[in-house]
């Protein structure tokens, strides 16, 4: 029987998994969205989801521990400045496993992870350069009439 044994070895040894979920997690954070195996995209979800969590706990000693996985200094910075915002107000079930079909060469089932990041709220600044540019198109199509019914007048 297999009781309590949770770890998912996907056929590496310890050292090979721990670096190729790093890995992988900081490219789905890089990309937001990663094409790879079904089995190892179950595994990807749940440590992008524990390092998402990290990343909203913000502090010094999360950053650490976040640091041991996603080795790059950039992705990092975004996981904890970009990413992690995002999801303040959701309680988990940051990102998406969607299964895509066979891979061609040996029949490996292929998925896709990617991070379902919210829609962007605008802010008031956003709304009104929206509407700023709105009025200027509106003023242009205007001014671009006149001249048309001033042609038509001097034909």
């Amino acid at each position: 029987m297999r009781h309590g044994r949770t770890v998912r070895k996907l056929g590496r040894t310890a050292s090979h998994r721990k670096a190729m979920l790093g890995n992988m997690a900081t490219s789905l954070f890089r990309a937001h969205a990663v094409v790879t195996t079904a089995p190892k995209a179950r595994v990807i979800r749940s440590v992008a989801e524990k390092l998402i969590t990290l990343g909203k706990r913000g502090d010094m000693h999360a950053r650490r521990l976040a640091s041991r996985q996603v080795k790059d200094r950039t992705i990092l910075k975004k996981l904890f400045d970009e990413i992690a915002p995002q999801f303040a107000s959701r309680q988990g079930g940051y990102t998406r496993v969607v299964k895509l079909g066979w891979r061609r060469g040996d029949g490996a089932t292929l998925a896709k992870v990617e991070l379902l990041v919210p829609k962007a709220v605008p802010t008031a600044s956003e709304e009104h350069s929206k509407k700023k540019a709105a009025d200027k198109a509106a003023a242009a199509e205007k001014v671009a009439k006149e001249k048309g019914k001033k042609a038509k007048a001097e034909a």
